[in-house]
């Protein structure tokens, strides 16, 4: 996980030239954002994290970065909050279950609802794949492919297959770099267009 989150590091310090920045991390319920925080935080896994209900708030110190992390809850009843939360933030990251299919449309229709929101428009997002350590998760390209994500033309977007319990992903990212103008990237420096046999976006 720390090599995990140090590329993450260099990406947001390469688009915002930023020590501190502001994240914000939805997704909906049992996808594992609060695993997530306390994984960060404390680099240990629990099996005993108690959802997040309405919002929490961590700030996180690595290195010479400190990040303040708002980790909003995933049940309907707060999903209404998201936007709020995610206006002004240096970037937006979203976690989906990606062990859960049967999740995945419900998943991919919130973020992109989120997304539509004028306030937010250009705002980074991050989509964060967890649960890859079981059997039948989605894969990097198959989450870019079911969430739809080339879809998002509007800002810089990165899509990751985690996992908080094996506290892995992680060396197989490659070096995560500052996204050139026209150009989308996918996880580890991957063209997300180039998944889909596009050579560049227009």
């Amino acid at each position: 996980m720390i090599a995990l989150i140090n590329k993450l590091l260099d990406w947001f310090k390469a688009l915002f030239w930023k020590e501190e920045m502001e994240l914000t991390l939805v997704g909906l319920q049992y996808s594992g954002k609060t695993t997530f925080v306390n994984v960060i935080a404390s680099g240990q896994f629990s099996e005993d994290m108690i959802p997040t209900v309405g919002f929490n708030m961590r700030k996180i110190t690595k290195g010479n970065v400190t990040i303040k992390l708002w980790d909003i809850g995933g049940q309907p009843r707060f999903r209404s909050m998201w936007e709020r939360y995610c206006r002004g933030v240096s970037a937006i990251v979203y976690m989906v279950d990606a062990a859960d299919p049967e999740k995945i449309e419900a998943s991919k229709n919130e973020l992109h609802n989120l997304l539509d929101k004028p306030q937010l428009q250009g705002i980074p997002v991050l989509v964060l794949g967890n649960k890859r350590d079981l059997q039948g998760a989605l894969d990097e390209k198959e989450l870019i492919e079911r969430m739809n994500l080339s879809a998002i033309q509007d800002r810089e977007i990165c899509c990751y297959s985690i996992s908080c319990k094996e506290k892995d992903n992680i060396d197989g990212t490659g070096g995560l770099k500052s996204p050139r103008p026209k150009e989308r990237r996918g996880c580890g420096n991957v063209d997300l267009d180039r998944r889909w046999g596009r050579d560049q976006v227009s």
